[in-house]
């Protein structure tokens, strides 16, 4: 099958395309500011995206870092302008080299690589590293898509991780969660122009926050400091 037809078909480009929805755009927007906050006051050398959602630059020019650089799976790119194109699962990225990680919604569409992939998120991150990841919620208000004819959903098949699971895949993996919000609470409907009030975005955090359809979650790299015992006279 030609390359062309392959990547008409992937769905990075059918993700793209339902990103220029109205509910599309007012999700991505919503989650560019989320993340401009998240990542104001974190410094460093090297700040990591990993998986595209949307434009490449979209989410790294918030980067408080020196450097910025986006990694994609090489069958789902067809863009010139990224930063390197590799598994995520194998990064070919040096052990302790990256201060911050970015995974937008990458984990939602990695198949059964999530836990490689986190793994070697965790690899790369220096220590006192951080982490900032966005997800599908499970359950909640887009958790009823199969009961919605033509909801207006992200297309594919996402397989989202909740944020609770994730929390204990990440403790495992001896990461500090610093945090957990859940966000964007509107109807997957294919009407819904997306636009809400920032009020009813605050009533939903605070009052039914189980009831979103994203979440954002960040965490930071432990470092277990080693005493060394004196041998005794």
């Amino acid at each position: 099958m030609p390359e062309t037809q392959l990547e008409t078909h992937s769905p990075l480009n059918m993700g793209d395309e339902w990103l220029e929805t109205p509910l599309g755009k007012a999700l991505f927007l919503q989650e560019t500011r989320m993340v401009e906050e998240a990542m104001d006051g974190l410094f460093g050398e090297q700040c990591l995206q990993l998986g595209l959602w949307g434009d490449p630059g979209a989410f790294t020019r918030f980067a408080r870092t020196q450097r910025a650089t986006c990694v994609a799976d090489r069958q789902t790119i067809n863009s010139t302008d990224l930063g390197a194109k590799g598994q995520l699962h194998r990064l070919p990225i040096v052990t302790d080299s990256v201060d911050v990680a970015l995974l937008p919604h990458t984990l939602d569409y990695s198949d059964d690589r999530s836990h490689a992939i986190l793994r070697e998120a965790d690899r790369v991150l220096t220590p006192h590293g951080h982490l900032v990841i966005l997800g599908f919620k499970v359950g909640g208000l887009w958790g009823l898509r199969r009961l919605i004819p033509g909801a207006g959903l992200p297309p594919g098949n996402p397989r989202p991780i909740s944020d609770r699971r994730l929390s204990d895949w990440l403790e495992l993996l001896d990461l500090r969660i610093l945090g957990v919000t859940r966000y964007f609470f509107r109807w997957p409907l294919p009407g819904n122009k997306g636009q809400s009030a920032s009020q009813w975005e605050q009533r939903g955090q605070r009052f039914w926050p189980e009831l979103a359809a994203c979440y954002m979650l960040t965490a930071q790299k432990r470092v277990v400091t080693m005493t060394p015992i004196k041998t005794p006279w």
